[in-house]
């Protein structure tokens, strides 16, 4: 196996291009754990440790633009008040240890279903920047970028450079459910981003299909029966619920059946739809 060190991003993309099987590696939380369980083995790793620009982050014309070797321990510390559901779901993730080594880029380029970053991503609408050295740039919505277990929209030759979105418009929440209560992989897992200023709300659903998802017959719902100045009736929050987990196709596996993984990504939906609407409720009385 090759080890590739890039220290510029022309140079990470020269080498990307020479050799497409290179397995891009930031903070190796992933990467490593497969390699050292014999789960694949790259020809190359590309090193993108020293390309200092991947670690910066920046706000333009009212988007974030997040370089894809931003820890999540960044995220939180510097992000979190303009992203709290990405916030809240990188303080899902491992240990602080590996909060301080992983990042948004690592977890988008593995495309694991039960990857945490995913649902807050999807629910707030991020678009993925990819460039290789022939092409250029390319904007990739999130929606668009996972298309099955570990596969992503990239091609051979491409790189993620940022993740782009917008600050948070409204309440954010994140939630999941594990087999113990830290430093575990979701057995399902639920975002929603409110959009007042669009009248709707956005979802995000982990580790409940091949890919992470959307609910997009949810979405349409709640912009269908949710009246913004008032209140969210129970059965609107348990219909939502509903629509979230119907969304899904899960799996019996290790950590969890299917059965359970619907009832309990239903439980979530309500919960966090709820939680977010509470705190827009109260933003909304305040400035009265």
């Amino acid at each position: 196996m090759d080890f590739i060190r890039a220290t510029t991003w022309v140079d990470a993309l020269a080498a990307k291009a020479a050799q497409p099987g290179a397995v891009p590696i930031q903070g190796g939380t992933d990467v490593m754990v497969e390699i050292n369980f014999d789960v694949r083995r790259p020809p190359a790793l590309l090193d993108l440790t020293p390309v200092a620009e991947l670690a910066e982050w920046s706000e333009r014309d009212g988007v974030l633009r997040i370089g894809a070797g931003v820890t999540y321990a960044r995220l939180i510390a510097e992000l979190g008040d303009r992203l709290p559901g990405l916030a809240q779901a990188s303080r899902t993730v491992g240990s602080s240890q590996i909060r301080n080594r992983g990042t948004v880029g690592g977890n988008l380029g593995a495309a694991s279903p039960a990857g945490d970053a995913h649902p807050p991503l999807l629910a707030g609408d991020a678009v993925i920047e990819a460039e290789s050295a022939a092409r250029g740039v390319r904007m990739i919505p999130a929606a668009e970028f996972y298309l099955g277990v570990k596969r992503n929209a990239l091609a051979p030759d491409e790189l993620i450079r940022a993740v782009h979105v917008r600050p948070a418009a409204g309440p954010q929440y994140f939630a999941k459910v594990g087999t113990r209560n830290a430093m575990v992989i979701a057995v399902c897992s639920v975002a929603v981003a409110l959009h007042p200023g669009e009248r709707r709300v956005g979802t995000g659903v982990g580790s409940a299909a091949p890919t992470p998802l959307r609910a997009a017959e949810a979405e349409e719902y709640l912009a269908a029966e949710l009246d913004w100045d008032s209140g969210l009736p129970a059965p609107v929050a348990a219909r939502f619920g509903e629509l979230v987990s119907a969304a899904a196709s899960p799996i019996d596996d290790v950590r969890g059946t299917a059965a359970y993984r619907r009832h309990a990504l239903a439980v979530l939906a309500r919960r966090t739809l709820t939680w977010a609407w509470n705190d827009y409720r109260k933003a909304a009385e305040r400035c009265a």
